[in-house]
């Protein structure tokens, strides 16, 4: 994909020249759960890389969780096939479904509900062939629980850690959230969302080289990179992270469906682009404390700024 097509796709996150945290997301339209990119080959490998040899990272699960998971594999393969029909297609004989991904040239078998023929984990067996991260969210006693998730892309946290945790307490670590009652109002949001009306948003932050795995447990890999930003060198080895996430009402479960569609640009392809240039250079420059250190961006900021403003001054 050459840098025009990459600009064309990226899904750029900001509509103000100012950036607090908030409740950005829209209607999604069309409702689909999942997106196939030019990235996808990668990606799924090295997702299935990350599932052989970090398996406890990317997939955990409470024995509740079963059912919604079904559902999940049942939503997403309908979505596959039907807004992909020219690289998947799923044949069905009673409960017993073959998927064929004509990307991989492969043909996967399972026994509907049948946790056996799925290695007892039903996001792995549909998530190894999205690009999206899939995360299972219980609601009960008033609350939204992380009760499951396939999770091999993370933004600096933790699925072992998370599991089981209520809508608050996961998100406790964001500075300032409880502000305005901010908490409350996602928290009711997600509660009311209704089956057949899905919800997007997207979420951002600054990643000092490309990894796309940057789980908690990997960080002495790739947190180390943000001491090695320059301004000389951020252009081709900083990027902008945005994660595309969904949300879908699941009719049997009454649980919600989370998809993380993560994408990544470096700045130097995202500065071909001088409306988005200006815009973040302002947003970065305006980003509070608080902020800036829980997207850990402060030990670079400077360097970034430096880059972009070098950037804006070649533009005019």
């Amino acid at each position: 994909m050459n840098q025009i097509n990459e600009l064309e796709s990226f899904p750029y996150p900001f509509k103000d020249d100012t950036y607090r945290y908030s409740n950005n997301s829209i209607l999604l339209d069309p409702p689909i759960s999942i997106e196939v990119t030019n990235h996808y080959k990668n990606e799924i490998n090295l997702k299935r890389r990350l599932l052989q040899n970090s398996p406890s990272h990317c997939y955990q699960a409470l024995p509740t969780s079963v059912q919604g998971q079904w559902e999940i594999v049942e939503l997403v393969i309908d979505h596959l096939v039907n807004h992909y029909p020219h690289y998947f297609e799923l044949h069905k004989c009673n409960d017993k479904w073959t998927l064929y991904n004509k990307l991989l040239m492969e043909e996967e078998y399972m026994t509907f509900g049948d946790l056996s023929t799925v290695s007892g984990k039903p996001l792995n067996f549909i998530g190894k062939h999205v690009q999206e991260d899939l995360i299972f969210m219980s609601q009960r006693d008033g609350d939204i629980f992380l009760d499951a998730g396939h999770l091999c892309f993370p933004s600096n946290w933790s699925l072992a850690f998370k599991l089981g945790m209520g809508f608050k307490e996961i998100h406790q670590p964001i500075p300032k959230f409880s502000e305005k009652s901010l908490d409350d109002k996602i928290l009711r949001f997600l509660k009311n969302i209704e089956q057949g009306t899905p919800w997007t948003r997207k979420n951002w932050s600054l990643m000092a080289g490309n990894s796309l795995d940057t789980s908690l447990e990997t960080f002495d890999v790739w947190g180390k990179d943000r001491k090695n930003v320059t301004a000389d060198n951020a252009g081709k080895f900083v990027h902008l992270r945005v994660e595309v996430q969904k949300l879908f009402r699941l009719s049997v479960s009454n649980g919600l469906l989370f998809t993380i569609h993560t994408h990544l640009l470096s700045l130097e392809q995202f500065s071909l682009n001088k409306e988005w240039l200006k815009q973040f250079y302002t947003i970065l420059c305006e980003l509070p404390d608080f902020i800036l250190d829980y997207k850990g961006i402060s030990s670079y900021k400077k360097e970034v700024i430096t880059y972009l403003k070098n950037k804006l001054d070649e533009v005019g």
